[in-house]
């Protein structure tokens, strides 16, 4: 199995994380196992724990991280603090979530989830529950609309949704180019300067098959819970939906009293739980965009626990 994948951010991700080599570590997006390995090979007593939802990255990640001191298990983040209390352990000094698509899931046409090649509409990351086609095949305009414009930001959303109910009343629609084809005659002409107009429609899709966004802030909570005193959680985002959530759960962590301004003393008690490593979001250099197009749109948030 051919598993590429470029790990975004690679030596800013692993230096964010401050390893300690006796440390405990979970990689919840173990993908290609890229920033796995990376940090595995930095522990000495330590551990990895690497998590993936999709079982042909738990297979690669299993064969690549072979001899390290790490295991590799089929969840998906959001339960990592079962996986962890399976194994015994009720706290971490690290957490890693790189919250992009894998280029094996995009080259991968079976998958479904690239308008660029021919395939099933599926775009389901566990290989398991609804798939893309049957949103596409059962949802109303308005309920199609709501994904493509929330998950999306598409503005064309409920032009692009009626024609895909006009299309699918024929015949349902199964493949990737299908889907692609219709989003492209409901787009206008001078609005396709912008990049292939399925790309926003297509991340809405993935981002609804998968749960994405209630899977993400949740997870936060949860990975914040489980580190230890200086632990560091690291995030990496690829589009405005999920970095948005990132920002706002890391200002809530970090924030302090919470009393009206006209109190004359604190009494809320509340203080910060953690502080940022840099107050802006790290992003690829050029050189780096120029070899992986793909990390154009990446940012890296890093929070450490008080």
């Amino acid at each position: 199995m051919d598993f590429k994948h470029i790990s975004v951010l690679f030596e800013e991700t692993i230096n964010s994380l401050n390893i300690n080599p006796d440390g405990i570590y979970v990689d919840g997006t173990a993908g290609g196992a890229g920033h796995s390995r990376g940090i595995a090979e930095k522990l000495k007593n330590g551990r990895l724990i690497a998590l993936d939802q999709d079982p042909d990255a738990v297979k690669i990640a299993t064969e690549r991280l072979s001899g390290l001191n790490a295991s590799v298990h089929q969840s998906n983040f959001k339960d990592m603090d079962k996986v962890l209390s399976e194994l015994g352990i009720n706290s971490v000094d690290g957490i890693l979530l790189d919250l992009g698509v894998s280029s094996y899931q995009l080259d991968n046409g079976e998958r479904g989830f690239s308008y660029l090649k021919d395939a099933a509409l599926d775009m389901r990351m566990s290989k398991s529950g609804t798939t893309a086609a049957d949103l596409v095949n059962t949802l109303t305009a308005d309920e199609l609309a709501k994904i493509f414009r929330d998950y999306g930001e598409e503005k064309f959303a409920y032009k692009i949704a009626t024609r895909i109910v006009k299309a699918r009343e024929n015949v349902p629609i199964e493949t990737t180019v299908e889907l692609a084809n219709i989003i492209a005659a409901a787009y206008p002409a001078a609005a396709r300067r912008d990049g292939n107009p399925a790309r926003k429609c297509f991340q809405a899709l993935r981002i609804a098959v998968n749960g994405e966004l209630d899977v993400l802030s949740s997870a936060l909570d949860t990975a914040f819970k489980l580190l230890k005193p200086n632990g560091v959680l690291a995030i990496i985002t690829f589009h405005s939906l999920e970095d948005r959530m990132v920002k706002q759960k890391f200002k809530e962590y970090t924030s302090g009293c919470v009393c009206p301004p006209d109190f004359p003393v604190c009494v809320c008690g509340k203080t910060p739980r953690g502080h940022l490593l840099t107050r802006k979001p790290i992003e690829p250099t050029a050189e780096e965009i120029e070899v992986n197009p793909r990390s154009r749109s990446a940012k890296l948030r890093v929070i450490i626990k008080n």
